[in-house]
């Protein structure tokens, strides 16, 4: 995935809107004007070096940010971010583009879930996801026989 399909692709979720607070170069994905979930650095594209791809940080569940970084070699622990939430993902072509567009996707609505209610039911609802049950596992009523 190139940057610019990285930057459409993030652009396309719903409320996405994109800053710079750290600087020129490195654009800010926020989720509904608040929370970010996707840093954009580096590579030719955002005015760095040619040589070097750029990379992007993502958030992620612990858990599967241990197992994408066994499976890929170009996922590695988050650059300046939690080692444990956060995964740099090296856009060099070895990761192929829709394993990068699933990450981003659940980086975004990781941060979303983590939204002011009315705030994250809008957006989860535009992405056809279903909110977090506020009642928590095992609250459902049992079904009767």
């Amino acid at each position: 995935m190139t940057p610019q399909q990285f930057i459409d692709a993030a652009l396309e979720l719903p409320e996405t809107d994109e800053c710079e607070p750290f600087g020129p170069g490195a654009p800010v994905y926020r989720v509904a004007g608040q929370h970010m979930f996707a840093v954009l650095m580096g590579g030719a594209d955002q005015g760095g070096d040619d040589d070097v791809p750029a990379t992007v940080n993502l958030k992620c569940d612990p858990g599967l940010a241990l197992e994408l970084r066994k499976q890929y070699p170009a996922v590695t622990p988050g650059y300046h971010m939690s080692k444990r939430h956060w995964n740099s993902v090296l856009l060099d072509g070895t990761v192929p583009d829709d394993e990068i567009a699933e990450m981003l996707r659940h980086s975004y609505v990781l941060v979303a879930s983590n939204l002011r209610r009315v705030d994250r039911d809008r957006v989860l609802a535009k992405l056809g996801e279903e909110p977090p049950d506020a009642g928590g596992a095992g609250t459902a009523a049992p079904e009767k026989a």
